[in-house]
C-alpha cells in the first residue's frame, strides 16, 4: 500500500530562485515515495500511513489515519489528487463525481503534468457521473493538454480509484462511457484489472486513417513512407487510432529497443494519412503468443506502456499472421495479457493498476 501525501504546488511555474531553495526537500521527499518500492522488505511492512506536506518552513511528516478519509477532504482552492500508474504509465486521478465538468482546465492539466515544475503524468483522468445508464464517466487530458477518447492503462488506474472512492472489495464490474463508447473493467481477486474493450474498428474511414484500403476496407499490411524509409503498418482503432508496424523495407523484423522512438515517433503520429494524429506500436514477435512493443503515443510521447496499444498490437499480429489471439505483450513497464475473444470479437486486456502517492495542489 502507498504512502498518502499531501504535496504542495502551485499551477505556475516556479522561478529558477525557489527552485534552488528546495533540492534537500525533493530529495528528502523521494526518499519517503521510495519507501513503497521496497518490495517484501520488512521496512515496508513496519511503515506508517503518512501525509508529507511541503512548506517553506521545511518538511513536515504526520500519521494518517486512512486513504479514505484523505479522498473524501473538500477544501476550497485545493486539488485533492491520488497519482496511480499501469505499468509506469502514469496518471493523476481526481474524484469529479459531482459535476460533468473537469474540476481543472486543459492548460492546468499541461502544468500538473510536467515532471520538472509539477506532479509529472502522463495526463490527468477524472471520475464524473455516468451517463446514458453507465455507472462513471471517464474523461482524459493528456500531458500536451489534447483529449483523447480513452486509454486502457487509465481505464485500470480508473477502476483501482473507483473500487478506493466507494471503498469495494474482491471482484466487481462496472459500466463507464467515454469518448470511445462503454467499456467495462473487472476488478479481479488478485488485485489485477481485466478490461472488456469492446470490438476492434478496422475500416479504413473510422480510424481514421487516409491510406488506401485493402477490399475489406481494412489498411493491413500497407506501405507509407516515413522520413524515407517504406513501412509496413496495419491500422486499427480501439476507440483512438493506432498504426501497428513489424518491420520496413530495410529492416523486416524489428529490434523494438533500437529503434529511436523520439525521432520517429512524432513523424508518425503527425503523419498526413492520419487526420486525427495516431499513436505508433513497433512491435517484435518472439512466437506466436508472446510480442514486445514500444509505443509512441499520441499527444504524450514514448510512455513506458499502452493498454489500447496493446490490444491493437494482438489484433494487428492476428490480422497479419504472426501470432494467436491470446498473447502476452511486453512493454518498457511491464507485461499485459491480452485476448482478442473469436466468438464475440471483444478484446480483453488483463493488467495491474497500483498507487503511487497521494497529494494536494492549491489551484491558483
Amino acid at each position: 500500500m502507498a504512502m498518502p501525501a499531501s504535496i504542495s504546488l502551485p499551477l505556475t511555474s516556479p522561478s529558477p530562485r525557489s527552485l534552488a531553495s528546495i533540492p534537500s526537500l525533493r530529495s528528502s521527499f523521494c526518499s519517503l515515495l521510495q519507501l513503497d518500492s521496497i518490495g517484501k522488505n520488512s521496512a515496508r511492512r513496519r511503515s506508517p500511513r503518512l501525509s508529507v506536506s511541503v512548506t517553506s518552513a521545511g518538511l513536515h511528516v504526520t500519521e494518517k489515519a486512512s486513504s479514505l478519509s484523505f479522498l473524501e477532504r473538500r477544501e476550497s482552492g485545493f486539488l485533492h489528487f491520488v497519482k496511480y500508474h499501469g505499468l509506469g504509465n502514469d496518471f493523476i486521478l481526481v474524484d469529479n463525481r459531482d459535476s460533468s465538468k473537469p474540476r481543472i482546465t486543459p492548460e492546468q492539466a499541461v502544468k500538473l503534468c510536467d515532471r520538472n515544475f509539477g506532479i509529472g503524468a502522463d495526463g490527468v483522468i477524472f471520475a464524473m457521473p455516468g451517463v446514458n445508464g453507465t455507472d462513471y464517466t471517464m474523461r482524459i487530458f493528456n500531458s500536451d493538454g489534447s483529449e483523447p477518447e480513452m486509454c486502457g492503462n487509465g481505464v485500470r488506474c480508473f477502476a483501482r480509484f473507483i473500487a478506493e472512492l466507494e471503498n469495494l472489495q474482491g471482484r466487481h464490474s462496472f459500466t463507464v462511457h467515454t469518448g470511445a463508447g462503454l467499456i467495462i473493467p473487472e476488478l479481479q481477486d488478485d488485485g489485477q484489472v481485466k478490461v472488456d474493450m469492446g470490438e476492434p474498428i478496422l475500416k479504413a474511414s473510422d480510424v481514421p486513417t487516409r491510406l488506401a484500403p485493402n477490399a475489406d476496407e481494412s489498411v493491413v499490411k500497407s506501405d507509407i513512407e516515413v522520413d524515407g524509409v517504406t513501412w509496413s503498418v496495419t491500422c486499427v482503432s480501439m476507440g483512438n487510432p493506432h498504426c501497428v508496424t513489424f518491420g520496413n523495407k530495410i529492416d523486416q523484423n524489428l529490434q523494438v529497443d533500437e529503434i529511436n522512438l523520439a525521432a520517429i515517433g512524432p513523424k508518425f503520429e503527425h503523419h498526413e494519412m492520419f487526420p486525427a494524429r495516431t499513436n505508433t506500436e513497433f512491435v517484435q514477435v518472439f512466437s506466436k503468443s508472446h510480442l514486445k512493443m514500444r509505443v509512441w503515443e499520441r499527444g504524450a510521447g514514448a510512455t513506458l506502456a499502452c493498454g489500447t496499444g496493446a490490444c491493437a498490437v494482438v489484433v494487428a499480429a492476428v490480422l497479419e499472421g504472426r501470432a494467436g489471439r491470446n498473447c502476452t505483450v511486453d512493454l518498457p513497464g511491464g507485461p499485459l495479457q491480452i485476448e482478442w475473444n473469436e466468438q464475440n470479437n471483444h478484446v480483453y486486456m488483463t493488467g495491474p493498476a497500483e498507487v503511487a502517492f497521494y497529494g494536494s495542489v492549491p489551484l491558483q
